[in-house]
């Protein structure tokens, strides 16, 4: 197996130039194949589509003589039908002898003549078939419809009548009703064309073709019948690409296929559409030519690109041999320059002006390296009598430097050990690199049994592991981890069983393979206690101050409505002002059970599938006295399409959302203004709109329009009530609802606020 490599490797050039020589050649012979190649292909598909659209357009000459040929009989047998001299009122002998005439003067009209309603032939050119029945011919039952041509068919009762010949006689009907001058329809005047006619205008159109290039000329009816052709087709059913693709095409084409006998055929096709006002038989012309005799001048094209790749190849291979000799003589002395510089020898290398760019920097290059090469060897020898020194000096900067980091280390350490806080580090594949003692003060486990561990399997409950492990696969992936960098709230498990609330900051430290995340832990569970004792004192004092604030209410409404008679004008301001503020406080009250609720997940929903139009005008039929009262004008709009909206959504908590947005607009809206109310079909879901005209939110307070408690003017002095509560319960509403609620505003011309719900199935 070696030999012969060794022998192949002998027969490859050593020299550059040499190589040049070969690379030239092979390029040489390569491209000019290549090119060769390319304008042959290019040039025989250019021969073949010619020669495709060759027999395309004979076919659609063919095709074109035939609809035109038609087209004159189809108008002939058209005017003949309106002549006077064949009415009832003329001699029969006139009739016959116009009909002779007509006959004789257009020779391929086999047979012509006139019956009646009946279908019983009146007068016929030489007395052919003359009180024959032709009442079931089709000709004669078509013509009355309106149909004036009939596609070929063999001769029926002519067929006695008619001189032998070597094949059944085959006409093509043409047929008109006769109309007297009273525009009575008196009889049918039919004429049976030779087929002989379209062998004629086949013959026309392929003489000289057909015997240049041995094509052939095929008419084929509707439902794939040939009418016309070769003696071993006609007669015959074809289902062929051909016929296919003439009727799905306007004009004709050409295409390559195998017909039944075996052999494969160029066919252009062109399918007939009539002409004029006759409506064409759709007739299919094909003209078929063997491939082989087709594509004869391709394959002559061929051998002569071949040919001329070939010649032009070794052309070519000569011009880059001498070629390459000729560019590398000047590598060649630089060479031998590079073998004396090698050979020990630091004279400088002399290059000739008139040499190539690159050669003269090459020189240039190695003039200076060889001097370099000079003056670093002194720098050598000076350098070799100060390394030790220069070595003993490093030494000790090294030293150093790893005493300041075990230092560091040292220090670090102390301060995780010392902290309040539990650290924890989890190393990239989830276990527990680092565990100190607040970790062990918290959490109960000693650090000898943590390290080590998986801190899912460990530290993390049961429900949240599997999303533990995922979050850390999803990092290794992607390096995304959404709680880096930031303070979150989380629970862990304690050696004993229990849950502690924990506040943990989760960061990555080291590099490289040392990559850990670093995870500071701070139990929060006495603060947490404190927020669950805060939730239910301020739960207790809403549910206590609920009952005298709806009494205390209620009696007041009832003393400004005038239940215990007229007040005196100043006591009835003072009415007002307490009616105003209790029922501020019922709402206060109200907003802080609902959020209480909220949080506790206790708020309760009762779904049902709904309208929603109707839900939104009784909800603006509701604040119309408030709006009154304000000056405000509210209104309910309906996009098309809104009116069978339906969505499954608890009625009331809906119409909460819907009256605390209509309140806000009618409160922030001054008076003259318009608070307008729209329900729109959006695809799969279904879209509210609460439109004010008031001053619009300012910029600085929008992000912060949907916390708790959040005032655009939070002073005691600003002008509209509230406890800033409304539009937060509305987002959790609207949320549990499976909907979304945003807003647009602009300041000076008003906010738009949107609920968007989906709709039910």
């Amino acid at each position: 197996m070696s030999n012969p490599l060794k022998s192949l490797r002998r027969l490859l050039p050593r020299a550059l130039g040499a190589w040049l020589a070969l690379a030239f050649v092979l390029l040489s012979i390569i491209l000019t194949l290549a090119l060769t190649s390319v304008i042959e292909r290019k040039s025989t598909e250019q021969v073949e589509t010619s020669i495709g659209h060759g027999l395309a357009e004979l076919a659609m000459q063919t095709s074109d003589k035939l609809e035109r040929g038609m087209f004159e009989r189809y108008r002939e047998v058209g005017l003949l039908a309106r002549r006077r001299v064949l009415g009832e009122d003329q001699p029969h002998a006139r009739r016959r002898a116009t009909l002779d005439a007509i006959r004789n003067t257009l020779g391929y009209y086999s047979w012509i003549g006139l019956a009646d309603l009946d279908g019983k032939v009146q007068v016929a050119a030489q007395g052919l078939l003359e009180g024959a029945d032709v009442s079931r011919r089709p000709w004669f039952r078509n013509a009355l419809r309106g149909i004036h041509a009939d596609d070929v068919h063999e001769a029926m009762l002519l067929a006695r009548h008619l001189p032998r010949q070597t094949e059944p006689w085959r006409f093509v009907d043409v047929a008109f009703p006769y109309i007297d001058d009273e525009g009575v329809t008196r009889g049918v005047l039919g004429a049976h064309l030779s087929w002989q006619w379209a062998r004629d205008v086949e013959r026309s159109v392929m003489a000289g073709i057909a015997a240049r290039r041995q094509a052939e000329a095929l008419i084929v009816d509707t439902d794939g019948n040939v009418l016309l052709g070769p003696a071993d087709v006609v007669g015959k059913r074809l289902t062929l690409q051909s016929l296919q693709a003439a009727h799905a095409q306007i004009h004709g084409g050409y295409v390559v296929e195998t017909w039944p006998d075996g052999r494969s055929y160029l066919v252009g096709y062109q399918l007939g559409h009539g002409y004029g006002d006759y409506p064409g038989l759709g007739w299919t012309v094909l003209v078929r030519q063997n491939v082989d005799d087709a594509f004869a001048p391709v394959r002559r094209l061929r051998e002569y690109g071949l040919a001329s790749g070939v010649l032009l190849a070794l052309l070519f291979s000569l011009a880059g041999v001498a070629l390459a000799r000729r560019i590398t003589r000047p590598l060649g002395d630089l060479a031998d320059a590079a073998q004396r510089i090698r050979a020990g020898e630091t004279a400088r290398i002399e290059v000739g002006r008139g040499g190539y760019a690159e050669v003269r920097a090459l020189g240039m290059t190695l003039n200076t390296l060889v001097a370099n090469l000079v003056r670093r060897r002194r720098d050598l020898e000076a350098l070799n009598a100060t390394l030790e020194e220069r070595v003993a000096l490093r030494t000790r900067e090294l030293e150093q430097a790893l005493a300041s980091v075990r230092t560091n280390e040292q220090r670090i350490a102390t301060i995780i050990a010392t902290a309040q806080d539990a650290f924890v580090g989890i190393d990239m594949r989830g276990r527990i690199c680092d565990w100190n003692s607040a970790a062990e003060t918290m959490l109960g486990w000693p650090r000898g049994q943590a390290v080590g561990r998986h801190v899912a399997d460990l530290v993390i409950p049961e429900r949240f592991r599997a999303r533990t492990r995922e979050l850390l696969a999803r990092f290794l992936e992607t390096g995304e981890l959404e709680i880096l960098g930031r303070r979150v709230e989380r629970v862990l498990l304690a050696c004993d069983g229990r849950e502690i609330p924990v506040e943990m900051t989760v960061g990555l430290a080291g590099t490289g393979d040392g990559l850990f995340f670093s995870v500071f832990v701070h139990d929060i569970s006495a603060r947490k206690e404190v927020e669950r004792m805060k939730d239910e004192f301020v739960a207790t004092v809403s549910h206590e101050l609920r009952t005298p604030l709806t009494a205390i209410s209620a009696s007041l409404a009832l003393l400004a409505d005038g239940m215990a008679g007229e007040l005196p004008p100043d006591a009835q301001g003072l009415v007002d002002v307490a009616n105003a503020s209790s029922g501020r406080l019922v709402r206060l009250v109200g907003d802080v059970l609902d959020i209480q609720k909220m949080d506790a997940g206790g708020m309760a929903f009762e779904r049902a599938v709904q309208p929603l139009l109707p839900l939104a005008q009784d909800a603006v039929a509701a604040m119309q006295a408030f709006a009154a009262r304000a000056g405000v004008e509210l209104s309910c709009v309906a996009a098309p399409g809104a009116e069978g909206m339906r969505v499954d959504v608890d009625r009331d908590r809906l119409a909460q959302v819907l009256t605390n947005l209509l309140s806000n607009a009618i409160k922030f809206s001054g008076p003259g203004a318009r608070v307008r109310t729209q329900v729109e079909a959006r695809g799969d879901a279904v879209r509210l709109a609460v439109a004010d005209e008031g001053a619009g939110i300012p910029e600085a307070f929008r992000e912060r329009v949907f916390q708790r408690f959040a005032q655009a003017d939070g002073a005691d002095s600003r002008r509209q009530g509230g406890t800033g509560l409304g539009l937060s319960i509305c987002k959790t509403i609207v949320e549990e609802l499976g909907g979304n609620i945003w807003f647009d505003s602009a300041e000076g011309i008003g906010t738009t606020f949107y609920v968007e719900l989906p709709l039910a199935a």
